[in-house]
């Protein structure tokens, strides 16, 4: 048994972990694989040479490094999947319900930044699901998904990006601020709990490194928008909100392409 040891510098958050386990499902080579996402490290436990799967993971584009691989690794125990599941539809759900609730209240409130949001919030929704429904033998089947997901999720950004050139050579409302940090507050939160849950599940003390808090994709987001909401009440401008609506939208378009990578 051999043991490889990959930096992983764009694994911040428990959604790339899921698009490499998917990644890497169809290699029989590969017998367990042990995720350390505060310290972006992947170790995988593997019988064959590491070549095929580190070009696998290299086409997710996540910025991998590999250190270094053990020839005589011992294998450790499985982890429980029914927990590891059972985890993954909280998880799921926190996400999916936070895209409902941030769609919403983004039309209500008239803010580019919650419905932008909302859809990062469904790209990684789209990952657990995949994760979670297309198990076993039904690779083909996930990469089919895979694939629609991706293109319906390009287009939901492509859409968003035209919305806020719209807005943006037209006249419109300025956001309302109160929602637009009230609800990514909210998110935030939800976030964290998703954050906690996933770490919670490979350690009986449910600890996380700051580090992996703050640098997450999904917590900048979320504070992006509150310092949105923020600088919309002091300017009373719409422009933050445009502004910060277009980098999300950008980050949509970025998960989108992740996606379609697995329908290869």
């Amino acid at each position: 048994m051999k043991k490889t040891t990959f930096h992983i510098s764009k694994m911040d958050c428990p959604s790339e972990e899921q698009m490499i386990r998917m990644k890497l499902e169809p290699y029989k080579e590969v017998k367990q694989l042990s995720f350390d996402i505060p310290n972006r490290k992947l170790e995988v436990y593997h019988t064959e040479e590491v070549d095929k799967i580190h070009q696998a993971i290299s086409e997710l584009k996540l910025n991998d490094r590999l250190e270094n691989t053990e020839d005589e690794a011992e294998l450790p125990l499985a982890t429980d999947d029914s927990q590891q599941r059972k985890i993954l539809w909280w998880v799921l759900g926190i996400n999916f319900g936070f895209f409902v609730v941030e769609m919403t209240t983004g039309w209500i409130s008239n803010s580019m930044g919650l419905i932008a949001d909302s859809l990062d919030m469904l790209a990684d929704s789209i990952v657990y699901a995949l994760s979670l429904f297309a198990v076993g033998g039904a690779v083909s089947r996930k990469k089919k998904v895979a694939k629609f997901s991706g293109y319906f999720q390009m287009g939901l950004a492509l859409l968003g990006f035209s919305e806020v050139l719209r807005r943006f050579f037209s006249e419109s409302e300025t956001p309302l601020f109160q929602w637009m940090i009230v609800i990514a507050i909210l998110a935030l939160i939800g976030n964290l709990v998703s954050l906690w849950l996933i770490n919670k599940a490979k350690s009986d003390e449910a600890h996380m490194q700051a580090s992996a808090i703050f640098t997450s994709n999904d917590i900048i987001v979320n504070g992006g928008v509150i310092l949105a909401g923020v600088m919309v009440y002091f300017l009373n401008s719409k422009w933050p909100d445009l502004l910060i609506g277009g980098i999300v939208f950008a980050f949509v378009m970025r998960g989108a392409i992740r996606i379609l990578k697995l329908s290869k």
